[in-house]
């Protein structure tokens, strides 16, 4: 579940992001609110986690978060 969680709120980001734009306020209020929502929905699918699945290991779908978040920047640290 937690990877699920930390994919779940980088494709929110990439779909907010993707349109083309030359204005560079335009382009960096598009990336500050869709890390904004990135965070909202992260933050929503942890509790809706804990909420629905009270036996969930809180350690588990921390440490699943982290892992697939730490691989996500390894990635594109190699890109």
């Amino acid at each position: 579940m937690g990877g699920a969680i930390a994919t779940l709120g980088s494709v929110a980001y990439a779909l907010l992001v993707t349109k083309h734009s030359q204005d560079a306020k335009v382009i960096f209020r598009r990336h500050f609110r869709a890390e904004m929502v990135k965070l909202f929905i992260t933050a929503a699918l942890f509790v809706g986690a804990l909420v629905l699945f009270p036996s969930a290991a809180t350690v588990w779908l921390i440490l699943g978060f982290a892992a697939t978040t730490l691989a996500y920047w390894f990635a594109l640290l190699a890109v």
